[in-house]
């Protein structure tokens, strides 16, 4: 096996943490870029080269890629932003130009099902942009990789759980939802690298390995937690938005999100690809309860 140089943007995430020590363990460079100092310097002691460019800082990122065989790319979501969408195109922007200075010819993209869509899908209306961005680039293999929505996203339900003993989010209860744990997609990201066999512009639909409706995800949940009665409610949009803004989130921000909600019920938001066992990970939801259990208990 030829050994590589490839950069990982968002590597302290969950996704890019585990790209980065598969690709280490392959035998590769790599250079693992993010924000968390502390978790950079974990991978540095994996024997990655770590830096922090920032992700709207092309002149930096442009120096992170340089001389690299591949690259993972990402906008990381900024809670921060006081217009999401506005911060979206400007990283974006950023992160393309960075790539078409440095030479680099292999990019994988996490992008997210419903990026083929121009609008009506919230944040991910953003990806749709950025794919139309990096598929204007010549001569650059770009793969993007849309998953499903992440099975860590129950982990915003833990102070609920914890306080109110239910769980609830704007999601219908019985409707089966295309879930998938973030360390299989990050598994997938890094077999596409260490294998870049892709070529042109194209895009991979990723998903867990069945789908689950919120019902069944909280009874996986409370076996695990050993709240076998555990309740999923479902609540109003309304409800939604005045608990995101409650949490600090930004207004256009929670507008956003309560976009995505409505485009996830109106079943928008689905994979377009025939789904193979290339096309889904191996983590079901016990597994995930499992995890799910263990950061429960030490929250």
């Amino acid at each position: 096996m030829s050994k590589r140089t490839y950069a990982v943007l968002g590597a302290t995430g969950h996704i890019g943490h585990v790209i980065t020590e598969k690709l280490l363990e392959r035998g590769h460079t790599v250079r693992a870029l993010g924000r968390d100092e502390k978790k950079l310097s974990a991978l540095k002691v994996k024997g990655a080269q770590i830096s922090s460019p920032a992700i709207d800082d092309a002149g930096a990122m442009t120096e992170a890629f340089k001389g690299a065989d591949g690259v993972f790319v990402l906008i990381p979501p900024s809670y921060t932003a006081e217009d999401f969408s506005n911060f979206q195109d400007h990283a974006g922007e950023a992160i393309v130009q960075a790539i078409s200075k440095s030479g680099v010819k292999y990019v994988v993209h996490l992008s997210s099902i419903g990026a083929e869509l121009p609008g009506g899908t919230g944040p991910i209306a953003g990806l749709y942009r950025q794919e139309q961005r990096l598929n204007k680039l010549s001569g650059i293999n770009v793969l993007h990789l849309r998953p499903s929505a992440f099975m860590e996203n129950e982990y915003f339900a833990l102070s609920l759980i914890k306080g109110k003993g239910i769980n609830g989010s704007a999601n219908p209860s019985d409707f089966p939802l295309h879930r998938v744990a973030t360390k299989d997609i990050g598994a997938k990201a890094a077999e596409l690298l260490d294998r870049l066999e892709f070529n042109g512009h194209g895009f991979l639909d990723f998903t867990g390995p069945k789908e689950y409706s919120m019902k069944e995800m909280t009874a996986a949940l409370g076996k695990a937690l050993g709240k076998p009665d555990l309740a999923y409610v479902q609540f109003s949009l309304e409800d939604a938005r005045k608990s995101m803004l409650g949490n600090g989130m930004k207004p256009k921000f929670v507008d956003l999100f309560i976009e995505m909600y409505k485009a996830g019920g109106e079943g928008k938001l689905h994979p377009n690809q025939t789904l193979t066992a290339e096309h889904r990970g191996k983590t079901t939801a016990e597994e995930f309860a499992e995890d799910f259990t263990a950061v429960y208990n030490q929250s």
